[in-house]
């Protein structure tokens, strides 16, 4: 039975970015990653970034989630606008609103699974809730892990725990940057099915730069980047649909 919040959810974007630019370099080395790009991202939805190598998918999620800024335009989390914000603001930001997870795993070696993946929630001074913490465990398959430290796990395992780490707290917003891409299929599938789950039954808002249009598939939505501009985008996706819109990217003139 859904919660007296649940019907809310949907009016406020999780994630906000309005007209927003962000350039590298000067003069001949000028480039462009993004082009003007305002784009929300609903609470409570699964979205997809896609667009070719080079389009800006990957600068778009980096400026969302404050790991980068940028050049023009505004970026918010929720009711938060990132500009102007200090160092230390958007590190309490990071680490109370928002989760990650990137193809670099960025666990510390020193600590084992477990503490790895409440490492964020500890640093804030507070608990895990612990039916969800087992719940986030035994869907990435680490149950028999948590006492192994990074270095005693395969690569896969290494991505399962960075992903547990991500959800773990409950975020406002996760953010994910191909987190299948050091997975196999099996494995693959069930991260996926974990990050759809925390959306459908948890009311959980996940934005995912992914390559792979199965991945994307597991999505409410795939927007579509190209030349550092939002060119498209697709509800409700298949794989199949999202392949076809990919191969456009193939045959169409590319912009100046």
């Amino acid at each position: 039975m859904p919660t007296p919040a649940a019907p809310a959810r949907p009016l406020t974007a999780a994630a906000r970015a309005t007209v927003l630019s962000k350039v590298h370099g000067e003069g001949d080395t000028r480039v462009t990653a993004l082009d003007a790009v305002s784009v929300e991202f609903d609470r409570g939805r699964f979205t997809a970034i896609m667009g070719p190598s080079g389009s800006g998918k990957s600068t778009l999620l980096h400026c969302l989630a404050g790991l980068d800024t940028a050049t023009a335009g505004s970026v918010r989390i929720g009711d938060t606008e990132l500009t102007g914000l200090t160092d230390r603001q958007l590190t309490r930001l990071r680490r109370e609103r928002i989760g990650f997870v990137f193809q670099a795993f960025n666990l510390l070696p020193t600590l084992t699974a477990l503490e790895n993946i409440t490492l964020p929630t500890a640093i804030g001074g507070g608990r895990p809730d612990a039916r969800w913490l087992e719940r986030v465990v035994g869907a990435v398959g680490l149950s028999g892990r948590l006492g192994h430290r990074p270095a005693q796990l395969s690569g896969g395992q290494q991505q399962r725990v960075a992903v547990a780490r991500a959800l773990a707290s409950r975020p406002e917003i996760v953010f994910a940057d191909e987190p299948t891409g050091n997975l196999d299929s099996r494995s693959g599938a069930e991260v996926l099915g974990l990050l759809r789950d925390s959306v459908r039954e948890l009311g959980q808002t996940v934005v995912m730069v992914t390559h792979d249009p199965v991945a994307a598939a597991h999505a409410d939505r795939v927007v579509f980047l190209a030349d550092g501009r939002l060119t498209d985008e697709l509800r409700a996706p298949t794989a199949e649909g999202v392949l076809e819109r990919m191969r456009r990217f193939d045959t169409e003139p590319r912009s100046s």
